[in-house]
């Protein structure tokens, strides 16, 4: 027998649409990388001689020998721009990782429902206690939230079982279950989505902060040898001072990533474990009483 449970065309919709399109947002988090990089850490007011230096669009200065003069650092900001072209990526990176962690936390925040979780798994498992299903779908529209919507399924399908006469016992706690499970699996894509942006973060920040590594000690051994006996240390510094800030900004940027993936995991799983036990309460509820 098919079960005409509370779902609807309206709520799946709903639900697939929830949350920031990645394709949409994260070309705009690059440009805003972008923009940061050429306007914010190259402001010329980050350098210690701003008249000489007029941020991204700048030509190379040079000394009467002809060599290149680099700009010299006077913040913290100047020092990051001059980690070179692969800043801005690294910068796209975590201003994506922090975009997506608030938009990751207002979704479990709301998945969680407006009242105290601990509290509305209480009082629904009390009304199952006494059988009291409409006092149980009436906290469920207080709650709201993702727990609260698959508990309201659940109980839906628990009334339209109680009056069905052409199932026995065991074939009516089979479609309960059936239907508690289809419930939970409407709701985990719109939990689960975008964290696999910070999964994918959390390894390829690192790998990205490894190439500007690299390009920045090219640099460097590129001035040591062209140096000849004599190095030119400031390009050498210059190379270093490149690979190490890269190195910096990706290593940051992995670990905040993975740290808030773990986070939200854990919290993912937490609504989970909430909904699996109001589920078990429900049927063994259902098994007690019809």
């Amino acid at each position: 027998m098919e079960m005409n449970v509370s779902k609807n065309d309206e709520q799946v919709v709903a639900k697939k649409k929830g949350g920031l399109n990645p394709a949409i947002v994260i070309p705009v988090l690059f440009l805003i990388g972008v923009a940061i990089y050429m306007f914010v850490l190259g402001n010329p007011s980050n350098f210690q001689h701003p008249d000489q230096f007029k941020g991204a669009a700048s030509v190379a200065l040079t000394d009467v020998e002809g060599k290149k003069i680099e700009p010299a650092e006077g913040s913290m900001m100047g020092i990051v721009y001059k980690g070179g072209p692969v800043v801005p990526i690294l910068l796209t990176f975590m201003i994506t990782v922090l975009v997506f962690s608030i938009e990751r936390a207002m979704v479990l925040g709301r998945a969680s429902g407006k009242n105290n979780l601990d509290n509305f798994v209480t009082t629904i498992r009390t009304y199952l206690n006494k059988n009291q299903i409409n006092e149980a779908l009436e906290e469920c529209d207080r709650q709201q939230g993702s727990v609260g919507n698959v508990v309201k399924e659940g109980l839906t399908t628990y009334k339209i079982l109680e009056k069905d006469a052409t199932l026995n016992k065991e074939q009516k706690l089979v479609a309960l279950s059936k239907s508690l499970e289809e419930a939970t699996t409407l709701e985990m894509p719109m939990l689960e989505k975008n964290m696999m942006i910070l999964s994918t973060l959390g390894t390829v920040a690192t790998l990205v902060a490894l190439l500007g590594t690299v390009l920045g000690m090219i640099k460097a051994f590129a001035a040591l040898g062209a140096g000849g006996g004599s190095p030119d240390a400031a390009a050498l510094s210059t190379g270093i001072s490149e690979a190490l800030i890269n190195t910096a900004l990706g290593i940051g940027t992995s670990a905040i990533a993975i740290i808030l993936y773990n986070y939200f995991t854990s919290k993912i799983d937490g609504l989970t474990y909430k909904i699996d036990e109001i589920g078990l309460s429900i049927q063994q509820s259902f098994a007690e009483f019809n």
